[in-house]
C-alpha cells in the first residue's frame, strides 16, 4: 500500500473518530441520569422515614437534573441531525461507502440513539413524579 493512500486512511479515520464518538454521547447522558436518579432515591430514602418536604427537596432535585439531562441529549441530536446533513440533499440511503455517506450515517445513527435516549430519560424521571413518599 502506497504512502499517500495510507495517509488518506489515517485522515479518512481521524475525521470520523468524532463522530464515533458522538453516537455514545446521547446513551452516556441517560445511563448517568439513570444512575443519579435512583442512586440519590436510595441514599435518600434508606432507613429513616422522611417529611414529605424533604422528598419534595427531591423531587425538585431530580426535576432539575432531569431538565439538564434532556437538554444535553437535544443538543447531541441538534449536532447529529446536522451531521446526518438529511434536509440537503434528501438522501435516504447510504450504501455508498464512501466518506459522505459514512459520515452521513453516524450523524443518522446519533440521531436515532438521541431519540431512544430522550425518552429513556423522560421515563426514568416519571417515578419521582408519581411516587408520593419513600415507604
Amino acid at each position: 500500500m502506497s504512502d499517500e493512500r495510507m495517509i488518506s486512511q489515517e485522515q479518512e479515520f481521524s475525521e470520523e473518530r468524532s463522530s464515533l464518538w458522538k453516537i455514545t454521547f446521547a446513551p452516556t447522558i441517560w445511563a448517568v441520569h439513570f444512575v443519579l436518579c435512583y442512586g440519590a432515591a436510595a441514599v435518600f430514602c434508606s432507613k429513616v422515614p422522611r417529611a414529605e418536604a424533604e422528598v419534595d427537596l427531591l423531587r425538585w432535585g431530580m426535576a432539575a437534573l432531569t431538565l439538564l439531562a434532556l437538554a444535553g441529549i437535544l443538543l447531541v441530536a441538534r449536532s447529529a441531525w446536522r451531521q446526518w446533513d438529511f434536509l440537503d440533499d434528501h438522501d435516504y440511503s447510504h450504501a455508498g461507502g464512501n466518506n459522505e455517506d459514512r459520515h452521513e450515517f453516524l450523524g443518522h445513527a446519533a440521531f436515532l440513539l438521541a431519540i431512544v435516549s430522550f425518552v429513556g430519560t423522560v421515563y426514568t424521571a416519571l417515578p419521582a413524579l408519581f411516587a408520593g413518599t419513600c415507604r
